[in-house]
């Protein structure tokens, strides 16, 4: 039996040894139309923001060397400086009525609040003690000439287009989205709003995997569910490794299964069928038709959600070109117990209660709503019992889809 580990280095080694057809590179795509993409290259600023010294409140511009050390200074208001406008070179002993994101005029070095200063008029007093450089923001401090803003595959967010737009990036170049094949087993499928006759269950697994696909931004080829015999499951998948950058499919992959996919993947190309200490979700097939890889998941829903947050995804987004999407795992107290599994490490459906976690009371890999019910998975180390108080490692659900 294969550790999660050892599974997860050979998914993520095979991403690696993708061919180059995969990355195709999108040049000079609209930032507008960015949201959600992978950088295919680094973005460098070719300026400095803020652009020049700027200030940071309402108020009057001044050069500190006119103020008296131990009384309140006169300063003749010379100019009005609003955000965009050019200021005139300031006179020493003047000041400049300024407001928020103007620039500094030349020869002033500090902002005094107009809450701190008293108004006549046609000056402005201001007290002693107001230090060079107070309420500046001095010209680079947020971003230089040469920095490096974001890196190449980094997925891009709207703080991050906003980020490319205050440097004047109008347009970037992005990795073409995975197109991503997905395909059902198993005579017991109906499609949702289609009558439930006996023996029958919803298909929920395609919806899922659409759903998580979707999620990530890449095309989803979806064939449906597969006719029940080994020459139109090999004609789908056939189809799938041409048009698609990866293919999955759940159902059909435990031993003894008896299921048209497993057969049709090893005549095809390869396939190895893996038995993980993992819990929900020991089955999983992983393999590749014609280059393309394919993942066989379990068909229990619970099953397919995790395996696929464990492997698919890490895969998929590395394939993608995609960095940093390791989720990050907090260390929280159990408000349960759990009984030690000697063979599987378990992913438990868990909600959030402050720094303690509350396991959800049915962890059935058929129950679907206790994945709705969760906000996360508490993972529970081979050969461990867990009691109330105990430490354990808490996965929130927004780690994996962020």
């Amino acid at each position: 039996m294969l550790t999660i580990n050892d599974a997860l280095n050979r998914i993520l080694e095979a991403a690696k040894k993708i061919n180059a057809k995969r990355k195709v590179v999108i040049d000079n795509l609209p930032l507008e139309d960015s949201l959600g993409l992978t950088l295919a290259e680094d973005q460098i600023s070719q300026i400095d923001v803020p652009p020049a010294d700027n200030s940071a409140m309402d108020g009057y511009a001044i050069n500190c060397d006119a103020l008296s050390n131990s009384a309140s200074t006169r300063f003749i208001i010379s100019q009005t400086i609003a955000a965009g406008s050019a200021p005139q070179t300031l006179a020493m002993g003047t000041a400049a009525r300024i407001l928020t994101g103007a620039e500094i005029p030349q020869g002033a070095n500090a902002v005094v609040m107009q809450e701190q200063c008293e108004i006549t008029e046609d000056a402005v007093i201001v007290p002693a003690g107001i230090a060079a450089h107070n309420n500046v923001r001095t010209r680079g401090q947020d971003i230089q000439v040469g920095d490096r803003i974001l890196q190449q595959g980094h997925v891009l967010r709207p703080q991050d287009i906003g980020l490319l737009a205050s440097i004047g990036i109008a347009n970037v170049s992005v990795l073409r989205p995975l197109t991503v094949a997905i395909l059902s087993t198993g005579d017991e499928l109906v499609e949702p709003g289609q009558p439930l006759v006996a023996g029958k269950i919803y298909n929920s697994n395609r919806y899922l995997l659409k759903g998580f696909l979707k999620k990530l931004n890449m095309n989803v080829l979806d064939l449906g569910l597969v006719e029940d015999n080994l020459d139109a499951t090999k004609a789908c998948l056939a189809k799938a490794a041409a048009l698609a950058d990866c293919i999955i499919s759940t159902g059909g992959v435990s031993v003894g299964d008896e299921d048209h996919v497993k057969r049709a993947v090893a005549e095809l190309g390869v396939l190895d069928v893996w038995r993980i200490a993992l819990k929900p979700g020991k089955p999983l097939a992983f393999g590749a038709i014609d280059n393309t890889p394919f993942f066989g998941l379990p068909g229990n829903p619970v099953s397919t959600f995790v395996t696929f947050l464990l492997f698919v995804k890490p895969f998929l987004c590395l394939q993608q070109g995609q960095i940093n999407n390791t989720p990050t795992a907090t260390l929280l107290i159990a408000n349960f117990s759990s009984k030690a599994n000697p063979k599987r490490q378990e992913y438990v459906r868990v909600r959030r209660n402050m720094d303690k976690l509350d396991m959800l009371s049915n962890q059935s890999s058929g129950v679907l709503s206790s994945v709705v019910q969760a906000d996360g998975l508490a993972v529970i180390p081979i050969g461990q019992a867990i009691s109330p108080g105990d430490t354990v490692e808490y996965i929130c659900f927004d780690e994996f889809y962020r």
